[in-house]
């Protein structure tokens, strides 16, 4: 226990009214009391009232009893107290902090301190509730009855479990390749608002493929309890995209699946997996235990990994660790890899993600900061030259990872073990990290994951906190479902990225005379090589050739917007599906990029937009995850909002009455502008504001874009010197963004 433990049964009670179950994200009103126990509380003694890092409940605050999440405290004898609310002041995980102190007076043995959290007394609708589930939400009590600032925490906790609500969004989640015959797995679910599976979808629905399933149901049924279901084996026949509708009882289709590529015959498979996580053991939600369940059972994941700031990972939590990928992981059907992610400071090297193929490995922490156990701190690496170092020798892989602090892969890269760059998270989209990367000439791949700490793993809506992105997933492409496959997929670089959605994305080079396709990367050490005419995403190759045929394939979830064929740090063509003669009435007004590296990259984009001489008729969110942030129409040419980006992008759609007549003003702290609606065309209108890619950009699309598949053969030539690493970047409509690792190929 990282605070005192001195007699904790004489340090008071606390109870809590009501502790019935209550609905993610739904206003509600509690009454915490406080009992002083034997030493009372004494004159400047105090009491904190913690939660979680990762809970999203709405800030108390303490001036306004009409508004929402107003809190009031009293003492039962008149004590003067000071409140006051922080979001760091407890040693995390618990680090926000309601505190209240005895300013004058004291209290002894049997007063109490009634808290009332969204007191509804003079009109208030209550506090908001955080807006994930959790079985055991804690209003957690520390006291400091001899005024020494030295906590303790109170022997018994109150607690109540919050729960999804009803089911506004549907989903049918499919693999995206397999052969002809082999099996596979359609899962289905409706979230709540959220984002959480909801447990109260009832009734029997429909399934509709466009080609013949083995194996199809014509129906299935799900009854209250449920939040997902699983049908199982599956399989096709002959080569072609599946896609699976979902129909509700009264004929609405409620969803389609994402696409699934049945080949002739497929080499390698797509599994789709989210390899970084944390749980209520770190400074996630929920136990580690329900983490993967969920990533199995919800996300519909194929593999996963934990991975726990290891300054907090104590050595018994590291060995329950180590059970349960043993427990969980089933050749075939799931995998998860033990292991940890490295915590270093920023100037020490930042954030690294470490699995290993075994369980039983040491952990080499950057830090025992929160462990207090320091009997194995021999083991520590405490810079990332020195995790590389202890990690030579380990069957293990690297990447790295943009969170509160970033990964600082020029200061330290060892190419033998570090061979992918995570470019998303919950904390938002980092291809400054990427081409860092490519910069230093390193090579490799792109992989994207959630860094959820909230429990929903693989499917990790960020909530209503700091957290500025749906959670990413990486689609590895393995020959099979096992340990060894997913990591020779990692170590080849045989996989893309995506912000979240499920897609298809195949890249090729095709070379007229025959290429050296390396085993490993011969920067490194001596590496094989066997001739090679074509090439796939990851791959590294010598070439005589002074040109390549570079192909991309995709089959998106969504129509597409655009797709960027990059070759290292040049964007070489930005393509999209329609031309000048398809535009439209809809206009798409896109904010997006950072305020820096570090932890406070929020850039806010609050503001509003004025339309002269024209109207909005439709307004379309995109990528507007936290509910609480929203874009509202206060008239037929006005709209108001507000926003935030974390590195990635959000923004709206609006459908224009007239689609050429009128000025668009935009008015933002960071840009302001003012353009002709004539003047908005199909490339971007772009508006800069310093940070990172942060700027506002204004576009106009067709009013309806039908255009879902791509297939791209573009003649690249060969740098003369250093990699030409070719990849592409595709939008969708919808927001989600998806990287193809690089095809790396020198003369």
């Amino acid at each position: 226990m990282p605070h005192s433990t001195y007699l904790p049964e004489r340090m008071g009670t606390a109870t809590l009214q009501p502790t019935d179950p209550v609905e993610a994200g739904s206003f509600q009103s509690f009454t915490l009391v406080y009992t002083a126990g034997y030493f009372g509380i004494d004159d400047t003694g105090s009491i904190k009232i913690v939660q979680r890092f990762a809970g999203d409940m709405g800030r108390p605050q303490f001036t306004d009893p009409k508004a929402a999440n107003y809190t009031t405290v009293e003492a039962s004898n008149g004590a003067l107290l000071e409140v006051r609310f922080e979001p760091k002041m407890n040693i995390r995980p618990w680090d926000k902090t309601l505190f209240i102190r005895v300013v004058r007076g004291f209290l002894n043995e049997g007063d109490t301190l009634t808290v009332r959290f969204g007191d509804p007394r003079q009109g208030s609708p209550g506090m908001r509730m955080q807006t994930f589930v959790e079985s055991t939400f804690e209003f957690r009590v520390l006291a400091d009855p001899f005024a020494t600032y030295n906590y303790v925490e109170l022997p018994k906790q109150p607690h109540f479990p919050v729960v999804a609500g009803p089911a506004v969004l549907w989903k049918a989640l499919l693999p995206t390749a397999r052969a002809c015959g082999e099996t596979f797995r359609l899962g289905f679910k409706g979230e709540d608002k959220w984002g959480n599976p909801s447990d109260q979808v009832a009734g029997t629905f429909t399934l509709k493929a466009n080609m013949p399933v083995a194996g199809l149901p014509a129906t299935f049924t799900m009854k209250r309890g449920e939040h997902a279901k699983s049908i199982e084996g599956l399989s096709v026949g002959v080569p072609g995209d599946l896609l699976i509708d979902v129909i509700d009882s009264g004929g609405k289709v409620l969803c389609r699946s994402n696409p699934l590529r049945i080949a002739k015959d497929a080499a390698l498979k797509s599994y789709w997996c989210d390899l970084h996580g944390q749980s209520e053991e770190t400074i996630g939600t929920n136990s580690a235990r329900e983490l993967i369940e969920f990533a199995r059972d919800r996300a519909f994941l194929d593999g996963m990994s934990h991975q726990g700031n290891d300054f907090q990972i104590t050595t018994p939590f590291w060995e329950e660790l180590n059970r349960l990928t043993a427990e969980y992981n089933k050749t075939g059907s799931f995998i998860i890899f033990p292991g940890y992610e490295w915590s270093g400071n920023t100037g020490l090297g930042g954030d690294r993600n470490v699995m290993f193929m075994h369980e039983g490995r040491q952990i080499h922490r950057s830090s025992h900061a929160l462990v207090d156990d320091t009997t194995d701190v021999w083991s520590d690496s405490n810079s990332a030259e020195g995790l590389f170092k202890a990690l030579k020798d380990e069957d293990c892989v690297v990447f790295a990872h943009i969170g509160g602090r970033y990964a600082d892969i020029k200061m330290a890269h060892d190419a033998r073990i570090e061979r992918a760059v995570e470019v998303h998270s919950d904390w938002g989209t980092f291809e400054w990290l990427v081409q860092d990367a490519l910069e230093q000439g390193y090579r490799v791949g792109i992989l994207a994951n959630s860094d959820g700490h909230k429990g929903r793993h693989g499917a990790s809506h960020p909530g209503a906190s700091m957290f500025g992105a749906y959670g990413g997933l990486s689609c590895l492409l393995a020959p099979e479902l096992t340990r060894a496959g997913l990591f020779e997929a990692l170590r080849k670089r045989h996989h893309y990225a995506t912000t979240g959605c499920r897609m298809l994305l195949d890249t090729r080079a095709t070379f007229a005379h025959d290429a050296k396709l390396y085993s490993s990367d011969p920067n490194v050490g001596p590496a094989t090589h066997t001739p090679a005419r074509t090439a796939m995403m990851g791959d590294i190759l010598q070439s005589s050739d002074k040109d390549v045929e570079f192909t991309m394939d995709a089959h998106a979830s969504a129509p597409i917007e655009r797709i960027e064929i990059r070759d290292g740090l040049d964007v070489l063509e930005t393509w999209r599906p329609y031309e000048d003669a398809a535009l439209g009435r809809r206009i798409r007004v896109i904010w997006e990029g950072s305020e820096y590296r570090g932890r406070g990259r929020q850039t806010i984009w609050d503001g509003g937009a004025a339309l002269d001489g024209n109207s909005f008729e439709k307004i379309t969110p995109i990528n507007m995850w936290n509910l609480d942030k929203k874009i509202q129409q206060t008239g037929p040419g006005t709209l108001q909002w507000t926003a935030l980006t974390t590195g990635g992008f959000g923004g709206f759609d609006a459908v224009l009455a007239d689609a050429k007549n009128g000025r668009l003003r935009i008015d933002t702290a960071l840009v302001k502008c003012d353009i002709a609606v004539a003047d908005i065309g199909r490339n971007d209108l772009v508006f800069e504001a310093g940070g990172i890619k942060r700027r506002i950009r204004i576009f106009r699309l067709p009013d309806e874009n039908l255009h879902r598949t791509a297939k791209l053969t573009r003649r690249i030539t060969l740098k003369g010197t250093g990699d030409s690493a070719l990849y592409v970047c595709v939008t969708q409509e919808d927001g989600h963004l998806i990287w193809s690792s690089p095809i790396y190929v020198f003369r």
